[in-house]
């Protein structure tokens, strides 16, 4: 691809963030609210040795 090409989402990105300077702030917001939370480690260990082990063959009656 030619250095100077940019694709039309390219474009449309760029021109949607220049017109909604707060669209970047906004996103990392929402990651933050959802995504980004401490983890516990214990509590994590906990839920793994939980787990019950699935058979291979689920459908499958007994």
């Amino acid at each position: 691809m030619a250095e100077n090409y940019t694709s039309e989402i390219t474009q449309f990105l760029q021109a949607y963030k220049a017109a909604h300077t707060d669209v970047e702030q906004r996103q990392r917001d929402g990651r933050a609210r959802l995504w980004d939370k401490p983890q516990d480690p214990e509590l994590a260990e906990s839920f793994k040795q939980a787990r019950v082990r699935q058979s291979p063959y689920v459908y499958q009656n007994s």
